[in-house]
């Protein structure tokens, strides 16, 4: 059989795609940092942020922080080549910032594999929930620079 040279690990050496096989690697501690910020128009972040975050739906941050932690959870659900994975950690921060909220989703387990996916997929999810929970305020809310801050463990660590 042909050796894999292509770069892209969900891909092999006849081109189709597929799960990374990780039942050679050894169990090491990971962890992995995600962002996203949610962008408000001015009238709509002055309504929301003197509300206390709190619109008809319900709290606002609480919501999104229970949406992100089950999305952590269903990542290897929504995204065909993850593997399902023992979360031991998950934690987020939402926090304000001039124009909106930042949101940061930590996840962190012992396991033959990262969590890069499911931070991002936290963090996105979470900013999903509090567009839907924020919307009436304005249909104008967006989302950017969903990115992988840090991550550590396994072959190699990065930083933003």
């Amino acid at each position: 059989m042909k050796k894999n040279s292509n770069p892209l690990t969900h891909i092999d050496a006849h081109g189709n795609p597929g799960m990374v096989d990780v039942g050679s690697k050894i169990h090491s501690r990971r962890h992995a940092r995600a962002s996203a910020e949610v962008v408000f128009p001015p009238d709509a972040l002055s309504i929301l942020s003197a509300s206390g975050w709190t619109t008809s739906k319900g709290a606002v941050i609480h919501t999104a922080i229970i949406a992100g932690t089950q999305a952590v959870k269903k990542t290897s659900d929504l995204i065909p080549f993850c593997h399902p994975l023992p979360i031991e950690r998950c934690k987020f921060d939402i926090a304000p910032i001039p124009d909106g909220l930042r949101i940061v989703c930590e996840v962190t387990l012992t396991h033959k594999t990262g969590v890069e996916m499911e931070a991002l997929t936290g963090a996105t999810i979470a900013a999903l929930t509090i567009i839907d929970m924020c919307k009436a305020a304005s249909p104008a809310i967006t989302i950017r620079e969903i990115r992988l801050l840090e991550k550590t463990g396994g072959k190699s660590d990065f930083q933003a």
